[in-house]
């Protein structure tokens, strides 16, 4: 343990003596978990929940100093492969978005006219040349666009496909020069995207910070740490053929069409082609034209970082229009399709597809159960399922629509949702402090209040809020919470996408099991539960593709998990190995284990075939597959008698 020389040992006697001692006690307390580790780990968790904490030092100090190494090995050899980081551009002061003053009245749309708006964009004779923006909050004006047409859709797709061929040839190390890039502008640039977010959306700022920047971050730094792990060659066993060698490489897809939503306009964009690009693609994205305003912008870090590192930005396109640029993304040429909207669309961009058999993933909202038991964490659970049907104003694919509480802590958990949501502010993001803000789209304040009209009527009791907010210009709807619901109500069935808590009492598990899958729908779950056998035991009876225990809404942090759903939530992962695998093409390759030893078509079942061929085969079916080793004996001297009986017919 310690070295010295003869004169330090010499003058220092007594400090080796010291020194020798600490060593030998360092290493008794040691013993323990030498001998029988498992046994003292046990002893060590009993001390830790006694208080005791002495026991726990040499644990403690293998673990962190264990930690500590394997941190700086992986950063040593994360850092030797790697490309040198590009220092970031300051992006053009003409890029920002110019935003009118609050101030001017004059940049303000009335009620009316954003209805007019609407009308015209979704007219029967087509849909107008331009895409009028504006703040749903306010209903400032934001600009205009112009709105793409199929044959501008198509020439950016032939552009993306040209700079794919080059793209695709890059290394990952190539690829993650980009992508740190790309998180270098985020990190940069992150209240003016939240900003922009926030005005085109109408979300608050604090919303706009974890849905937007925080998701993408993490999403590119665990692309950054663990992409090339999930595209290596998987090797698979080649089964009887053992002197063979097998595996799956992964390969760009090519083209990968995006149609992203509107809910979230940065995190949209950059969650796809994030994975895209680090897979070797080229990206079209159409964005929503409820969101069209910010998308420049946005998409303008990616082309930055592309530009920067030496590659064109032809490779990402963006699309700015309404249904018809959309259709024609589908249509025109590209080699998958990832589509994040309504289940109706996701039937028409499917039907779409299969004209040209173009594979789609679709992921089409969701109708979320919250599950809590009555002993679960009830203050936890209270601050999760209000969090989850309220963050973003309830305009989340994941959030909480349902929330199943359990009879005896129903009234309780009522009463605390209630002190929660009457605290709340709503309103415009860029006036002040919001905790809610407003909705989107336009007309879905008045088709949620038709649903809660709609519960009302059959039974439901409406604790807080129940409609639209008219004591704000914009497109407000209270964050409301509906009590004494049931499976005969429509809000329970469908999507409501909105700032509304619904709350059912259950008594059994297998009750709420039932309810719980009682939708169409099957995206996400939540079950709060401290017996975490129960919780587990109805986590795995949910019909969702996914479920979180204990927490809300932290499986899509989880960049290694793939995210999606089953029913009519859609079909197809993001995130994790699934999610990049899935913007590849799958290739299976076979090849010879060693090359001294490559193989040939038995002569047996080369043309022409041997009277004998069939029984020939037989045989080989007993020896191979055989039931017991006496049928496998037996296949074994049927097939050699076979062999040697062949006769095979003369060649002309």
């Amino acid at each position: 343990f310690f070295q010295l020389s003869s004169e330090e040992q010499r003058e220092g006697g007594l400090l080796l003596q010291i020194n020798r001692r600490r060593a030998m006690q360092t290493m008794t307390s040691f013993k323990p978990l030498l001998d029988d580790p498992v046994a003292h780990i046990k002893q060590v968790a009993a001390e830790v929940c006694q208080g005791n904490v002495s026991g726990t030092v040499p644990l403690l100090v293998v673990a962190v100093a264990g930690f500590v190494l394997y941190l700086l090995l992986g950063a040593v050899f994360s850092w030797m492969k790697e490309l040198p980081d590009l220092p970031i551009k300051e992006l053009p002061a003409d890029i920002v978005p110019k935003i009118a003053s609050p101030d001017d009245k004059s940049k303000f749309y009335t009620q009316a006219e954003i209805d007019a708006i609407v009308q015209r964009v979704r007219s029967p004779n087509g849909p107008p040349d331009v895409i009028e923006c504006f703040d749903p909050s306010t209903f400032q004006k934001l600009g205009t666009l112009p709105a793409m047409k199929a044959p501008e859709v198509q020439r950016r797709i032939a552009l993306a496909k040209k700079a794919q061929e080059s793209w695709a040839q890059t290394s990952f190390a190539q690829r993650r020069q980009v992508l740190r890039l790309v998180a270098k502008y985020i990190v940069k640039y992150q209240e003016d995207i939240c900003k922009v977010s926030s005005r085109d959306s109408g979300k608050n700022m604090t919303d706009a910070m974890l849905g937007e920047v925080f998701c993408t971050l993490e999403k590119i730094r665990h692309m950054i740490t663990s992409g090339e792990e999930y595209l290596k060659p998987s090797y698979r066993h080649p089964g009887i053929l053992a002197i063979k060698s097998c595996r799956v490489e992964y390969q760009p897809c090519g083209v990968i069409g995006i149609i992203a939503p509107w809910n979230y306009p940065f995190h949209n964009i950059y969650g796809q082609v994030v994975a895209a690009l680090y897979a070797g693609n080229a990206c079209v994205v159409k964005i929503s034209e409820w969101t069209a305003w910010s998308g420049p912008y946005l998409i303008s870090f990616v082309h930055n970082a592309l530009r920067a590192s030496g590659h064109s930005p032809d490779l990402v396109q963006l699309i700015i229009g309404y249904g018809d640029a959309g259709a024609a993304v589908v249509s025109g040429g590209v080699d998958k399709i990832i589509f994040t909207g309504s289940p109706g669309n996701g039937k028409r961009v499917m039907a779409e597809a299969s004209k040209t058999l173009t594979p789609v993933v679709l992921e089409l909202g969701g109708k979320d159960p919250m599950i809590i038991c009555e002993d679960g964490d009830l203050d936890a659970a209270t601050s999760a399922a209000t969090r989850g049907s309220f963050t973003n104003c309830g305009q989340n694919c994941i959030n909480v629509e349902r929330v199943y509480v359990q009879e005896s802590v129903h009234d309780k958990f009522v009463e605390k949702v209630v002190k929660y949501i009457k605290c709340m502010r709503q309103g415009p993001p860029q006036l002040g402090p919001a905790d809610q803000g407003s909705m989107t789209m336009p007309g879905q304040s008045e088709a949620i209040e038709k649903l809660v009209e709609d519960a009302v009527s059959k039974g439901a009791k409406c604790m807080v809020g129940g409609k639209r907010n008219r004591t704000i210009d914009g497109q407000f709807f209270q964050p409301t919470l509906l009590t004494n619901v049931d499976h005969s109500m429509r809000i329970v069935k469908e999507e409501a996408f909105g700032p509304v808590m619904l709350v059912m009492k259950f008594k059994t598990d297998e009750e709420v099991i039932a309810l719980a899958n009682g939708t169409e729908y099957g995206l996400g779950s939540t079950v709060y539960s401290t017996d975490y056998k129960r919780a587990e035991r109805i986590a795995k009876a949910m019909h969702a593709g996914m479920c979180v225990i204990n927490d809300y809404g932290v499986n899509y942090l989880i960049q290694a998990l793939p995210f999606g759903g089953v029913k009519i939530s859609g079909f197809g992962r993001f995130n994790g190995p699934e999610g990049l695998r899935g913007v590849c093409n799958e290739k299976a390759i076979v090849t010879d284990r060693f090359s001294f030893m490559r193989t040939k078509i038995p002569g047996a079942l080369m043309y022409p075939l041997p009277e004998n061929s069939n029984k020939l085969i037989m045989q080989a079916m007993h020896l191979l597959y055989g039931g017991d080793i006496f049928e496998r004996i037996g296949g074994l001297f049927g097939l050699l008698k076979e062999i040697l009986s062949i006769k095979k017919p003369k060649m002309d």
